[in-house]
């Protein structure tokens, strides 16, 4: 799997955007190779909608036939990168580019509401709950200092999950990192 998708069109930007797409390629980049069958399952949705929606993920270089796991009935699908990237200084260049990214960073919002709706506390260790969670800070930054803390969290990511691959209470985390410049006239 390649590690990074980097788009500079705004329209292919809006293909994985939409809502059952993204969750679709979230499940293939997080649970691995399925069929449209499977994931339909999963997202509660018709194999058909999600063949079509797979198709439309296919077309535009997300996901790829899985060629060591073959279904003899159904196409085995799995994702072709393990994140999707994009400039927002580029495509903010047009109004659809800008559109793509406003609808991009709803849906990212979406995912992370529903997985910090979904975390319940009774069924993960004391050690899970104390770690996991949300903190909200707010710095005064220029642009550069955040685009480093940007970089450095990916950096840091990365190293953490080298160094501890293998652990026995190793599992997936979902982790976000965002900052957006506030408006001062804003409220609080």
């Amino acid at each position: 799997m390649e590690e990074r998708y980097k788009i500079s069109d705004p329209q292919v930007l809006k293909v994985v955007a939409h809502p059952l797409r993204v969750r679709l390629l979230g499940l293939l980049r997080t649970d691995g190779p399925a069929t449209a069958s499977e994931l339909g399952r999963k997202a509660g949705e018709s194999s058909g909608s999600t063949s079509y929606h797979l198709r439309e993920l296919f077309k535009y270089g997300f996901i790829e036939e899985d060629p060591e796991r073959r279904d003899g009935r159904e196409r085995r699908w799995r994702a072709r990168h393990r994140y999707t990237s994009w400039n927002s200084r580029e495509l903010s260049g047009t109004p659809e580019g800008r559109e793509a990214i406003r609808i991009m960073r709803l849906r990212q919002a979406e995912i992370f509401a529903r997985h910090t709706q979904e975390f319940d506390e009774s069924a993960w260790s004391p050690e899970w709950v104390e770690a996991a969670g949300i903190s909200d800070h707010i710095f005064d930054l220029p642009p550069q200092a955040l685009g480093e803390f940007m970089a450095r969290t990916e950096e840091i990511l990365a190293e953490l999950a080298a160094r501890y691959a293998g652990a026995p209470d190793t599992q997936q985390v979902s982790v976000w990192v965002g900052g957006f410049p506030r408006n001062r006239r804003e409220e609080p």
